[in-house]
């Protein structure tokens, strides 16, 4: 498997840059074969995805997430829908010097709470965070005419990079010494980024902080910047994707790695299955390969279960925000000055210290008082988007 895999990555890349699907099937067919007898092994007579599932998030199984995500799927659908019946917001304009870029990340990071004395930030083609304790590295990109990329990707990667730090020293060198899960180290860099650092608290002050650093770049006034951060548009990529349409893209790619390893869809068959939802959950066609089935690594080498940890994670974000704003009531009062010590204070005492004390949904469970469901997430969503796109 792991000599296939090898291989597999390089011929998915070749077919991606080509859009030539059928010179990737014929290896994923056995990625895929090879993959349900390793899941076969470890199940023992259980359910093979299930077996997958464990090794990113413990005691979770696809029937869990199927109902969790069948329940979130129509909401988004129609909210998505009801967005892109509006006017879409303006968007940020001009050129960013990208050296100011990278001085402004280093001052978002600081400001969410990353320890440089720990780590570093550096530039690199794929934004990362690697590490655990007392070493802990993340990576960010930058792009000319889109600074979001850079300063979004940085967040992102701090609130994992946080939730390594943050564990309990105690626990450092320890199996218990590292994040729980793929789900919940998700749901740190999903509320770092999205709830927190998109909120309109703290875009008002990163508002003031880009002037400063670029001067004008079209856009006037706290709430259109807003709404710009916030912007929700077509598109087929799921790393490119806004809080709205990113679940979709998940879940779409769970259904149908849940079907591969069942056997109820076959490799010559995933394309047009693919396309079909797509097309069904998005309302328009994939234009190209590279752009669909060919447009994610993670199949090519056998990252089966993987998917739905992030929508998991997305999941868990929404029941850990509703808990945070409970108990600090006077958040976005604090957001709005670029301070986030409050909300990083709460979620480094109530979930990340722990490292792997609790079982992932067990962690959730105890900081937000309640077991991990759709609703928070989803209610979030329709009442920060219905206000943006006056819905």
């Amino acid at each position: 498997l792991a000599r296939l895999t090898s291989t597999a990555q390089g011929k998915w890349a070749e077919a991606r840059a080509a859009d030539d699907v059928a010179a990737f099937l014929p290896i994923l067919a056995e990625v895929v074969a090879l993959k349900r007898q390793e899941g076969a092994a470890l199940a023992a007579g259980g359910d093979i995805y299930d077996a997958m599932l464990a090794d990113y998030e413990p005691g979770t199984t696809g029937a869990d997430l199927s109902a969790m995500f069948g329940a979130l799927r129509p909401g988004l659908t129609e909210l998505r829908a009801a967005i892109l019946e509006r006017p879409m917001p303006k968007g940020v304009s001009g050129t960013f010097d990208e050296t100011a870029q990278m001085a402004l990340t280093a001052k978002l990071a600081q400001a969410f709470g990353y320890n440089t004395e720990h780590g570093r930030i550096d530039k690199a083609v794929h934004p990362f965070s690697s590490g655990s304790g007392l070493d802990v590295r993340i990576t960010t990109r930058t792009n000319p005419t889109d600074p979001f990329n850079c300063f979004y990707s940085t967040v992102h990667e701090v609130g994992h990079a946080c939730y390594e730090q943050n564990i309990s020293r105690n626990y450092l060198l320890t199996p218990l010494g590292r994040g729980v899960s793929m789900g919940v180290h998700e749901s740190q860099s999903r509320i770092y980024e999205n709830q927190l650092g998109r909120s309109r608290a703290f875009t008002g002050w990163l508002y003031g902080q880009m002037r400063d650093a670029f001067g004008d770049f079209g856009i006037t006034g706290e709430d259109a910047f807003y709404a710009a951060v916030n912007r929700v548009s077509n598109g087929y990529i799921r790393t490119e994707a806004d809080e709205v349409q990113y679940n979709l893209h998940v879940l779409l790619r769970f259904d149908l790695e849940r079907a591969l390893m069942a056997g109820d869809l076959q490799v010559g068959d995933l394309e047009a299955a693919w396309n079909d939802r797509f097309r069904a959950d998005f309302g328009y066609a994939v234009d190209k390969a590279s752009n669909g089935v060919l447009q994610d690594v993670h199949w090519s080498v056998g990252l089966f279960g993987y998917f739905p940890t992030y929508s998991l994670g997305n999941v868990y974000a929404g029941c850990l925000h509703e808990a945070l704003r409970k108990a600090v009531p006077n958040l976005d009062s604090q957001l709005g000055q670029g301070d986030t010590s409050a909300a990083t204070g709460w979620l480094r005492d109530n979930v990340q210290c722990y490292g792997g004390l609790y079982a992932p949904r067990d962690v959730i469970a105890r900081a937000s008082g309640t077991a991990p469901g759709p609703e928070p997430l989803l209610a979030y969503l329709v009442a920060k988007f219905s206000g943006i796109y006056g819905l």
